[in-house]
């Protein structure tokens, strides 16, 4: 490990000492009660513990798969996942408790990545609201569904920082940027585990996919992951490091390696850092047999050394691969596991059970009532739509022709404007496409006189038999409003694509309708960034939709009749096309930087350099004028703090939201840095006409960065502190940083 000299510490002692309480520590009551265990149990009884398998839920119901009932009541099994409704968790959970020696209750774990049943936007949507008390709120929905129908511990949130949207697994993340993704992965956490571990309308968080699964060489998922540790440690950590320090519970490792090592026997990532560096005393869960696929990676010759190898890392919890179960007593017998290392394993999952009360109630989380009153309440649906309005961009709108009039007549056309099941997205919980609204349904709750619906062709597919239809209601309209996209499926987990345009014909469809002379709106319905640059330009206007969940075609006929002015803001950079990726706003300027009147810069001979639209961007209904950012210093000291004021006014006509976002730039310094990095962003409701003083205080830490010796710290120097409303239309003012 590279040493990090004391000044690291110092600087950041302040900042940890504000949240430190949030980091979870197991009470002393609970580190006696869990000695006192240990002690009773035997090598395999403590295996048990460190073993988490699967039930056949996904694909045969309520059902477990033969064989692991048994293992539960030898203490052979002590963790499921794909467990959950109250009935099918109390039974297995009655297993473990009244037919085991020790009666240890078992954790019940599921992934609840943007809902339960109440499905709620993608992650990446979630995180274009640029609103953390709304996504937090949408955490604690699903978490209070989710612990009301069994569950106990969701493979959540993921914090992956990603800037490839070839990768599926976007979806699931916030996006590009390490500030923006560490204060949603805090917010998520909150929502997750609530007021405190234990309250049975929470659950345990998962912290994933630790670490920097979200840079797979090509985009393609489980690729090796290939990146210095000055990048690794600016760019990838943070987000992680945000979430554990917010009070995670436990935490997931990766796929990929990291530095030539796996993740999930990678001491460096799982002692050094993670237990040592960072303090965090819960227990660590592989992914899906991530064990078993060190033998692929090439690091060990069988599974039994794989486990070996994984245990002595740090890994606690073995999921799915049965390494632990099969070969870790015969380890400890030989050796190569020290059986203080075993027990330190247990204790961890231990404590945690103990905290959740499963000993007092391990039915806690089994009420019949509960769950029936939970699930799809009105009031969680009524979150539901809020944050989906808040989620959906805003990215083109010509000659205003959005909001629509309620009096027009409306051509609503595409394969998803009467889409249900595609709209709740992949990783969709119990979700169930019957609860969703659909677009169509949507803007049929309105009671518009006036809306004929041709699906005009299929997501994938060359069948452009529907157009003929499409092109005939687009003409008797007044405006065209087509639904196109993914299916949820095309993004997600092994769902990396080559190919970032809109799949099949839906781009001619698109590009058709145009043709007929009517204003085009092109609603988006996906879990990536596309690269759409003829769409873009041919338009009247876009809205990026996301998949939105259970209340999507209320939420977005919210927006296209403007009684919701939309407000989101890119969290990922849109290309224009995929050979621009990866592409993202954070970049570092080269030697050559782009010039347009100099063949010999950094550049493409067939393509801009300029993202189609960049992070940070979102139009709305209004119009914000920026004042020129002010400081209280142009020269400050290290140690001091940077109180940054600008004036935002709506100098629109309609009331709306705007998300003022600060932005840093080091002009010299020991080892490169970003053109601008995002240091703060405020999300900020005016009425027409109103103005606003926005004030952001910026820290030694946000001027401090991994140095060329890879000490921490900041440099004295200049800095150009930049404001507005997205990544690139930015006002400046110029500081420095005295010696």
């Amino acid at each position: 490990m590279k040493k990090l000299n004391c000044l690291f510490f110092l600087l950041n002692l302040l900042y940890l000492n504000t949240i430190q309480a949030q980091i979870y520590r197991p009470s002393a009551a609970t580190e006696r009660r869990a000695n006192d265990l240990l002690a009773k149990m035997t090598l395999d009884e403590k295996i048990g513990q460190l073993t988490l398998y699967t039930t056949d839920w996904g694909s045969t119901g309520p059902t477990i798969r033969e064989g692991y009932k048994n293992d539960i009541r030898s203490g052979a099994c002590g963790n499921l996942f794909n467990s959950h409704t109250v009935g099918f968790v109390r039974e297995l959970q009655r297993v473990a408790v009244e037919e085991t020696r020790l009666k240890i209750p078992l954790l019940f774990g599921f992934d609840v990545i943007h809902g339960y049943k109440t499905i709620f936007p993608i992650p990446l949507g979630e995180a274009a609201s640029w609103d953390l008390e709304a996504i937090e709120k949408s955490a604690r929905v699903a978490s209070a569904e989710a612990s009301a129908a069994g569950l106990n511990w969701t493979f959540a949130p993921m914090v992956d920082i990603s800037r490839d949207p070839r990768w599926g697994r976007v979806m699931e993340g916030a996006g590009e940027d390490p500030c923006l993704g560490s204060r949603i992965a805090e917010a998520r956490v909150r929502g997750i585990q609530g007021k405190k571990i234990g309250d049975t309308d929470a659950m345990l968080a998962c912290v994933k996919h630790f670490a920097g699964y979200g840079a797979p060489i090509a985009g393609r998922d489980y690729n090796t992951v290939d990146m210095s540790e000055r990048y690794f440690r600016e760019f990838y950590l943070p987000p992680y490091e945000a979430a554990v320090r917010a009070g995670a519970a436990t935490v997931m490792t990766s796929f990929n390696d990291y530095d030539g090592v796996p993740a999930t026997g990678n001491n460096y990532l799982l002692t050094d850092i993670l237990r040592k560096e960072w303090g965090f005393r819960g227990f660590v869960v592989t992914d899906y047999t991530s064990i078993n696929e060190m033998v692929n990676h090439g690091v060990t010759a069988d599974d039994k050394a794989a486990g070996e190898l994984a245990l002595n890392a740090g890994v606690d919890m073995d999921m799915q691969g049965a390494v632990y179960q099969r070969f870790l007593k015969k380890s400890v017998q030989e050796g190569k596991v020290k059986m203080a290392d075993v027990d330190e394993a247990v204790r961890r999952v231990l404590r945690l059970k103990f905290e959740l009360g499963l000993f007092e109630d391990p039915y806690k989380f089994c009420d019949e009532t509960r769950q029936t009153t939970t699930l799809l309440s009105p009031e969680h649906r009524a979150a539901a739509r809020d944050v989906s309005r808040k989620s959906i961009v805003l990215l083109k709108n010509e000659n205003n022709v959005l909001p629509l009039n309620k009096s027009q007549k409306i051509a609503l056309i595409g394969p998803l404007a009467d889409n249900k099941s595609e709209l709740i997205g992949n990783w969709n919980g119990a979700g169930n496409a019957n609860d969703c609204v659909s677009l169509q349904e949507g803007i049929a709750n309105l009671r518009l006189a006036n809306l004929a619906f041709a699906r005009g062709c299929e997501v994938e597919g060359t069948d452009k038999s529907g157009f003929a239809e499409a092109l005939r209601i687009a003409q008797n309209a007044d405006v065209v409003v087509v639904a196109v996209g993914e299916k949820a499926m095309m993004s997600g987990e092994a769902a990396s694509r080559a190919d970032i345009t809109l799949p099949g014909v839906q781009e001619e469809l698109v590009l058709e309708l145009v043709k007929a002379g009517k204003p085009v709106i092109v609603i988006l319905m996906n879990g990536r960034p596309l690269a759409i640059p003829k769409i873009a330009e041919s338009a009247a206007a876009i809205l990026e939709t996301w998949w939105l969940g259970t209340e999507a075609g209320n939420a977005i006929a919210d927006v296209l009749f403007g009684d919701y002015n939309p407000s989101g803001k890119l969290p990922m950079t849109f290309p224009r096309s995929v050979g621009q990726v990866p592409i993202f706003y954070n970049e570092k300027s080269t030697g050559r930087p782009f010039d347009p009147n100099s063949k010999w810069t950094s550049k493409y001979i067939d393509e801009e350099n300029s993202p189609l639209y960049p992070f940070g961007f979102g139009l709305s209904y209004t119009t914000f004028s920026y004042g020129e950012p002010k400081v209280d210093k142009a020269v400050f000291k290290k140690g001091e703090n940077l109180q940054i004021t600008v004036s935002l006014k709506n100098s629109g006509s309609r009331a709306g939201e705007e998300v003022v976002q600060l932005y840093v730039r080091d002009l010299v310094a020991s080892a490169t840095r970003p053109v601008k990095e995002l240091k703060g962003f405020q999300k900020i409701m005016l009425k027409a006409g109103e103005s606003r003083e926005v004030k952001f205080t910026l820290t030694e830490q946000d001027f401090s960065f991994y140095r060329r010796d890879m000490t921490f710290g900041a440099e004295p120097g200049e800095f150009d502190i930049m404001v507005g409303g997205n990544s690139v239309d930015l006002k400046k003012v110029r500081v420095r940083m005295a010696d």
